[in-house]
């Protein structure tokens, strides 16, 4: 999946910055609007600072637990009448924490060893 190319951080960085802008094209509420906007920018932050720090492994966790925060956020700051926001929030929030955990030394190890080599 994910390799020695980081591209993991590139996609967690595109990731979080949709969740944010995602306000504009999505009916929120309050709750809604600050969940997408702040989690989207911490996701994104995290993974600018891996790009330039790739070995800091806390960074994937920080980012796995942004993740899972904004899937629960619907149900925790009750917009999940809000479709579209709360949409973004589940499917931004499980890709992050896919991204986030394939992006783990020892998972990025075991994938990295499972590829063919030539």
């Amino acid at each position: 999946m994910f390799t020695n190319s980081r591209a993991q951080d590139g996609l967690a960085v595109a990731l979080g910055v949709f969740a944010a802008l995602s306000t504009l094209w999505v009916a929120t509420n309050d709750n809604a609007f600050w969940a997408l906007i702040i989690l989207g920018a911490l996701i994104a932050l995290t993974g600018l600072a891996q790009i330039y720090r790739a070995s800091l492994a806390a960074l994937d966790y920080a980012m796995a637990l942004f993740g899972a925060l904004l899937f629960l956020s619907p149900w925790v700051l009750d917009f999940t009448a809000y479709f579209g926001a709360s949409w973004t929030a589940w499917v931004v929030g499980v890709a992050t924490v896919v991204v986030a955990v394939a992006a783990l030394p020892t998972v990025s190890g075991r994938l990295h060893n499972m590829a063919p080599h030539h």
